[in-house]
């Protein structure tokens, strides 16, 4: 049987990597890789989460199963800083642990198409795993134009999409800190948006990746907050493997937002019982540090110090290429606008094929550009190649 598999296409970032692995240059420049890199070029374990794994390792006194919801604690510590001052919307939202933000969007669009939604809308460049994900769960990805060429939001072209959907259709959005353009909507288009969803007939996704990266723990839940004030109910993907810095330990959490309280245990069933089938159990570890950390308030402090640090390391760099203006054809002043790890270049393949060949800067061919990969050291090098290829 297995014969009959033909080989899949190869993961463009996945071959990216090994490329960049195999070049002998000293002087390379990894700008495809999506996690943040310190000026050094490091991706470092959190402080606070070494000091909360170290208090697990002492307290802990079991690893036993606990249940397709995952460690509870964890999801209910962290809806303050997602939904606000009532996280629960007055008895409306509850949630459950996923492995990683990729499980989280996984459980929600399962979910979706078992409340019977057909169709997703989702405004494109977008993370490419969100198309896979559909189209493995046979749901038709409809498409919108995300940005506009002048490095904005195309938010006409969403309102479009909201009002022309109807039942059965679910429109996903990027919470903040758009992978892979960097450009979110603004407040009063975020506003405009939710009063789209409020008229309309259509099932809000959110997909929040990276809260936190772009100016703040509130100021990027901005979107999310005003999207569920307007709402009867929504869906929510989260991850914490990029603001608390635990990639590889697949940490996550799905929300779901219901007309009515009482709605929620049925759903929750449906969601559990499609969590049973995908992973069983979510991963515990990264999750209890996550709680231990959000439950201390020394730890939560210097969790937030950190993330900052992080958030300020990405704005300078932002700046800097903002900065530059022209590079050769290349306008960067958008950039600056622009929030966390991802901005996209208008380069073509070409151009992305000679920065590779001719000066060892490695970037997604596509464009997209991972901002936390430039540093003091090699930032003025990236410019003068970007002039180079452009003329």
């Amino acid at each position: 049987m297995l014969e009959n598999l033909d080989p899949a296409a190869p993961d463009a970032l996945l071959a990216l990597i090994k490329l960049h692995a195999a070049d002998p240059r000293s002087d390379k420049i990894d700008l495809g890789v999506g996690v943040y890199r310190t000026a050094q070029g490091d991706t470092p374990v959190f402080a606070a989460i070494k000091a909360a794994e170290r208090r697990l390792v002492e307290t802990q006194v079991s690893k036993s199963y606990l249940g397709p919801e995952g460690d509870m604690g964890f999801v209910h510590a962290l809806m303050p800083h997602i939904f606000g001052t009532d996280p629960t919307m007055g008895g409306r939202i509850e949630g459950m642990q996923t492995p990683g933000g990729t499980g989280a969007v996984r459980l929600a669009a399962a979910l979706a198409k078992a409340a019977g939604v057909t169709r997703v809308h989702m405004g494109t460049p977008s993370w490419p795993n969100h198309a896979q994900i559909l189209a493995d769960l046979e749901v038709e990805p409809v498409p919108f134009e995300h940005a506009r060429a002048d490095g904005t939001a195309n938010v006409d072209a969403v309102l479009q999409a909201i009002r022309g959907a109807g039942p059965g259709e679910a429109v996903l959005l990027h919470g903040c800190c758009h992978n892979p353009t960097g450009i979110d909507y603004t407040p009063e288009q975020w506003d405009a948006i939710a009063a789209a969803l409020a008229d309309g007939a259509v099932l809000p996704i959110i997909d929040v990746a990276y809260q936190g990266l772009g100016h703040g723990m509130e100021a990027d839940a901005v979107g999310l907050r005003t999207v569920l004030a307007a709402v009867p109910e929504a869906l929510v993907a989260y991850s914490c493997d990029k603001n608390f810095g635990l990639y590889r330990d697949r940490v996550g959490a799905f929300y779901v937002m219901a007309r009515d309280g009482g709605q929620l245990p049925a759903i929750l069933s449906n969601a559990a019982a499609l969590a049973r089938a995908n992973w069983s159990m979510p991963p515990d570890h990264g999750a209890a540090a996550v709680r231990l950390v959000l439950d201390d308030a020394e730890l939560a402090a210097q969790w937030q110090d950190e993330l900052g640090v992080m958030r300020a390391r990405m704005r300078q760099v932002r700046d800097r290429l903002a900065e530059q203006g022209l590079a050769g054809t290349i306008d960067l002043t958008p950039l600056a606008a622009q929030n966390g790890l991802f901005s996209m270049l208008p380069l073509s393949r070409e151009q992305i094929a000679m920065l590779r060949d001719d000066h060892a800067i490695y970037m997604a061919g596509s464009g997209r550009i991972n901002v936390a990969g430039l540093t003091a050291d090699n930032i003025e090098r990236f410019i003068a190649a970007l002039t180079d290829v452009a003329r």
